[in-house]
């Protein structure tokens, strides 16, 4: 009997539900323990399958984590675009605007996928050899996408050093509510980053970012030496 178009047998169904019952288990537990202390174990027990599963379908504990850095953060971006729909054709400030609360929106997430900024934020303060990947297929791409809307917002040439600056700064502020949230609760515990303050944060980071990107060049902000 021939197989109908776009189905697949029980046994192969089977098996890619256990792959990815695993790799969302695994990221909830690296996320919650971090590499080094997470477990096959622990990581199987979640995802209801057996602990030969993750030899089965990664090799080890190490390529089970790499795929769930990549797993994080395909969801992320699938729910949460680095555009958010806007044709590469629109103003460089509504890119940036666009850019920035797609960002705050992926690390501040709390849907099913909310172990996204959980798990990043675990492997910049703790890299491992995933990150070299991580950064080589995914990350680079998104901060030549940032390197681009600055170079339309400069007027005039910039240099490499100039893009760079202006983009890490622009990456900072975002991070920094995230990486900082513990301190910044104390001090402000009013402050609850749901949707519509995230947009309003986006709004203010964008406006804040582009005052500085167009005044880099005044005087008055230059360092006396």
């Amino acid at each position: 009997m021939r197989r109908r178009t776009g189905t697949l047998p029980a046994a192969e169904r089977s098996q890619a539900a256990t792959r990815t019952a695993l790799l969302e288990a695994a990221a909830e537990v690296f996320a919650q323990h971090g590499f080094t202390a997470a477990t096959v174990r622990e990581i199987c027990e979640r995802a209801n399958a057996n602990i030969a599963a993750v030899s089965y379908h990664f090799g080890d504990k190490e390529q089970l984590y790499n795929e769930v850095l990549k797993h994080a953060l395909r969801c992320a971006y699938e729910k949460y675009p680095p555009a958010l729909g806007l044709p590469s054709s629109a103003p460089a400030e509504d890119r940036l605007r666009a850019f920035i609360e797609s960002f705050l929106m992926r690390i501040f997430d709390q849907g099913r996928h909310s172990w996204h900024g959980r798990l990043m934020s675990r492997e910049m303060i703790e890299p491992t050899p995933a990150l070299n990947d991580l950064v080589e297929e995914i990350i680079r791409p998104l901060a030549g996408q940032l390197h681009g809307i600055v170079k339309d917002l400069i007027e005039g040439d910039a240099s490499p050093e100039e893009v760079r600056l202006c983009a890490l700064s622009v990456v900072s502020q975002c991070t920094f509510y995230h990486h900082c949230g513990p301190l910044i609760g104390r001090l402000f515990p009013d402050l609850k980053l749901g949707p519509q303050t995230i947009r309003e944060l986006a709004g203010h980071i964008t406006q804040f970012s582009l005052a500085g990107i167009r005044d880099r060049r005044s005087p008055a902000l230059k360092i006396r030496r």
